[in-house]
């Protein structure tokens, strides 16, 4: 390398992306614990292969496809019509081979495809106990590796068009990855339809119970850990932000080459999560279920802007967030008859939409991208179409924030998932048979998994039962 700052630069960034990696894979063994546990005992094996399966599924579409999307199309279709086939992340390119040259490539392909993982996951919870394996894991291809890079290129790269046109700002991915499953989620659970028993002949919708709720409370610990490594991989790590001439300045950035600091995202952090389960706790009148979610829901309603919101914007953002999903799950529940297992059209989906607007105007004036030394970011012309500062770059608006949320949200997620959901519905590949939703889908290994029912899910298993035979 260069010189001995160059090389440290490097090689710090090197292993804190591989750090964050670590980290991020908690994510994944939370949410295999916390649906394991949700599910009733004759689904357990069943629920943990499903979930367990979308890790190489996604990080297998990232590899041949999903990080060449995020990297190619970021200027796509508005900043320019060229697509580029030179990224150096197509997978037969030699740039991605061991080499001395390159330490950064596959450490920062690992993050994207922990991150797709995650994406796909957020669907998993939800259709539990009903949904076919083959039919989720093509739904996870389409969520992981497609539904959110798009909009990671367009709005979580300082080169994308719609930070440079609209100022979208989404720090830790509250609109680009979280609303997009959580909505995809949605048109999903449309066409997939609730558990058999979920609703009372008169509509009433029926908690089923959790066979182990000591999983399901470890499992969101974990998923909060790892998002202590999926902020940190939201971050360049150590970057001189010095003007030319100037006297080296070295700090962390956010995405968009923005000077944070990590010591304020670890405050904004914490009380987003404490803000929301006090709020969940609250609200919910103790409900074990919902304030343990509330973690989740208070960090994704603040996430869009936590990099450089006050400590109390990141607080009262994340509680208004968390009492919103709340009222907001039930009602949907009960008006729409929709059976989401785990909340996650409510903790992902109305939060991460949420996150998104409020950060437009929370963060109302403040430059979208910061161009420094080192940086990719290359300003197009006539940038900024809903404002810009005395520097000329685009700002962040209420207006730029909103359009991006809610065109990622529906347009990448509802939309999507609806149709594809119901293309698989016509080739039989969405829901199981009645009759083996019914006696359990482990099939024969459910009885030596947990042979022994809980009183709460033996009463249940009996009520549909009967109900399940009625209707078949």
């Amino acid at each position: 390398m260069a010189d001995q700052a160059t090389a440290m630069t490097t090689l710090f960034t090197e292993f804190y992306f591989f750090l964050c990696i670590v980290l991020m894979f908690f994510i994944h063994i939370g949410f295999c614990m916390y649906e394991v546990g949700v599910a009733r005992t004759k689904n357990v094996q069943h629920t943990l292969l499903k979930n367990a399966m979308a890790i190489p599924v996604v990080g297998l579409a990232f590899f041949l496809f999903g990080m060449w999307i995020y990297i190619a199309l970021q200027g796509w279709p508005v900043a320019t019509t060229e697509v580029s086939f030179a990224t150096g992340f197509e997978p037969w390119s030699d740039k991605l081979a061991p080499n001395l040259s390159d330490r950064i490539s596959g450490v920062f392909w690992g993050a994207f495809a922990l991150f797709g993982m995650t994406a796909a996951s957020i669907v998993s919870g939800s259709i539990i106990e009903r949904a076919k394996t083959v039919g989720f894991l093509l739904i996870a291809i389409y969520v992981g590796a497609i539904a959110w890079v798009f909009p990671a290129a367009w709005g979580w790269a300082g080169n994308g068009w719609m930070v440079q046109y609209l100022g979208f700002h989404d720090q830790y991915c509250s609109a680009v990855l979280h609303s997009v499953s959580g909505f995809a989620t949605l048109g999903i659970l449309m066409n997939l339809g609730p558990r058999i028993g979920k609703f009372a002949p008169d509509g009433e919708p029926r908690e089923i119970p959790a066979h182990n709720p000591w999983m399901v409370t470890i499992g969101l610990f974990l998923i909060y850990v790892g998002f202590f490594g999926f902020y940190a991989a939201c971050h360049i790590p150590i970057v001189n932000v010095a003007a030319e001439g100037q006297a080296a300045y070295w700090t962390a950035t956010n995405i968009y080459g923005f000077p944070i600091t990590l010591s304020g995202v670890t405050m904004n952090f914490l009380l987003a999560l404490f803000g929301g389960m006090m709020t969940a706790y609250m609200v919910s009148g103790g409900n074990a279920f919902w304030t343990f979610s509330g973690g989740l829901t208070g960090l994704i309603s603040a996430s869009a802007g936590n990099d450089l919101y006050h400590p109390v914007i990141a607080l009262a953002i994340a509680v208004s967030g968390t009492a919103m999903a709340y009222y907001m799950h039930n009602w949907v529940e009960k008006k729409f008859k929709l059976d989401d297992a785990v909340g996650a059209v409510a903790v992902h989906g109305y939060c991460g939409v949420f996150g998104g607007i409020m950060a437009g105007f929370a963060l109302w004036g403040y430059p979208a991208i910061m161009p420094s030394p080192g940086t990719l970011v290359a300003l197009s012309e006539g940038a900024g179409w809903f404002g810009t500062n005395a520097e000329g770059l685009p700002i962040i608006t209420p207006m730029g924030n909103a359009i991006g949320s809610l065109v990622f949200a529906i347009g990448f997620g509802f939309i999507p998932g609806y149709v594809l959901s119901y293309i698989l519905k016509m080739f039989g590949l969405l829901r199981v048979d009645p009759k083996v939703e019914l006696s359990g889908l482990d099939g024969d290994a459910s009885s030596t998994t947990y042979p022994n029912l809980s009183g709460a899910e033996a009463a249940f298993e009996k009520l549909q039962l009967k109900e399940g035979r009625a209707k078949i």
